[in-house]
């Protein structure tokens, strides 16, 4: 785990405020080790004494800018005000021996809990990441670039290797953790990078609790980055979060307002347009997972204008891949999360799987589909379009949760559908 090397953030008395979850303190703390009075600090901001004091006092996440800006001009580390946040790992969780053992405190439980959850993934992986969020390793001094260790993260993202990416994660995240000591908003910009990442495998593999606190610590960073784009990509992946778990409005309102800074930019690259676009999907989904038809359909509407000028294909690196056909893939998502599955076919029959680059979207697109036709209660439809996705890339299939249990639900109902046995065969052996 990385350590400033001043004395003042490693002594018992910021370790407290960190335990207390008092950014404010923490600032309070530098303020008096530089003999600033509240006046002092105030110029060095542009606000009042007053204001520092309610800021100390506070410490608000609502105050999030001043509240950088202050630990900055006060010395702050980055990883001593992510622990008072709630939103690093730099103080290891541990149970008192006499209290209560939670269930995610208890690593005997949780590998017990894991196995019997029928995690596809394996058990080791899952708690390495979170081994890492809890306490940050040291980096293992990798001489690869981070940019091409992050960009080969990404790639096994889009070919369904989870589980090669879970194991690369704990390092990726300790090195550019590593990376911010020197407060270069770049760095920021990759670190959130990298949380977002890990808050995506985890979402896909049905880690939600962990997820939130990953796209937490990238929201953090990304502020810290001031780009809106990388706030855009870490407000997308909270907000798909918070729709899986059960805070729809919360998560619309998060990826909206993502979507407004956005669209105040002007819109005027690509990348903002993309940007835009998928946002307005995000938003669109989430809308009509909580039932609200209009709003879903609007957005929808507004998302595939927005990507009307966008390029077939997306250029290589752009942090928001979408294009024109992936705005339909989402149109067939949106009619199956409000119920309509016929108008849910009908959208993705006019989608191919040429028309997407990564294993990852062409699987989505047969996997969206086998839902779809599940729904509409056609077993020999479901059971085709997930083997068509488990050939491009088994992980679509194998380790996601939703699917697991159709696949279950398959075998059950109707064992002697062709491809159904072949699919349990596969989903059973991996879990084994």
């Amino acid at each position: 785990m990385q350590r400033t090397t001043d004395p003042l953030w490693n002594s018992s008395g910021a370790r407290l405020l960190m335990e207390r979850s008092d950014p404010g303190g923490l600032i309070k703390l530098g303020r008096i080790s530089r003999g600033w009075r509240q006046a002092d600090l105030g110029r060095r901001l542009g606000c009042s004494a007053s204001t520092v004091s309610r800021l100390e006092k506070s410490g608000r996440v609502s105050d999030l800018r001043l509240l950088q800006r202050a630990a900055y001009e006060v010395g702050v580390p980055p990883d001593v005000l992510g622990a008072a946040l709630g939103l690093t790992g730099r103080q290891a969780t541990r149970v008192a021996p006499n209290g209560p053992h939670h269930t995610e405190e208890d690593p005997m439980r949780r590998r017990t809990l894991l196995a019997a959850a029928g995690l596809a993934v394996p058990t080791s992986l899952l708690l390495g990441v979170e081994s890492a969020l809890a306490e940050m390793p040291a980096p293992e001094g990798s001489p690869v670039p981070l940019d091409t260790r992050l960009a080969r993260g990404r790639a096994l993202f889009d070919t369904g290797k989870y589980g090669d990416l879970l194991k690369a994660l704990p390092d990726l995240l300790a090195t550019a953790h590593a990376r911010i000591q020197d407060r270069a908003e770049i760095d920021y910009a990759r670190l959130s990078a990298c949380y977002s990442l890990t808050a995506q495998v985890l979402i896909k593999v049905g880690r939600y609790d962990q997820a939130r606190l990953t796209a937490d610590r990238a929201s953090l960073y990304a502020e810290l980055s001031g780009s809106p784009l990388v706030s855009a990509a870490a407000a997308r992946e909270l907000g798909i979060v918070l729709r899986h778990q059960d805070q729809a409005d919360a998560a619309q309102r998060l990826v909206l307002k993502a979507a407004s800074d956005i669209e105040a930019t002007g819109l005027t690259t690509q990348a903002q347009a993309a940007a835009y676009a998928q946002l307005l999907c995000t938003t669109s989904y989430t809308a009509a997972r909580a039932g609200d038809r209009d709003q879903a359909l609007s957005m929808i509407e507004d998302a595939a204008r927005a990507a009307r000028d966008l390029p077939g294909v997306a250029p290589a690196g752009r942090l928001f891949a979408i294009t024109p056909a992936s705005v339909r893939l989402y149109r067939v998502g949106v009619h199956w999360a409000l119920g309509d599955a016929g108008a849910a076919i009908r959208a993705g029959e006019q989608l191919r799987q040429e028309q997407f680059t990564t294993a990852e979207r062409k699987a989505r697109l047969h996997t969206d589909m086998a839902r779809a036709w599940w729904q509409w209660g056609k077993a020999e439809q479901t059971a085709q379009c997930l083997l068509n996705a488990f050939r491009v890339t088994p992980a679509e299939v194998r380790d996601r949760p939703s699917m697991r249990a159709i696949v279950r639900e398959l075998h059950r109902s109707h064992p002697r559908v062709s491809g159904v046995r072949e699919l349990s065969h596969a989903v059973r052996s991996h879990e084994a």
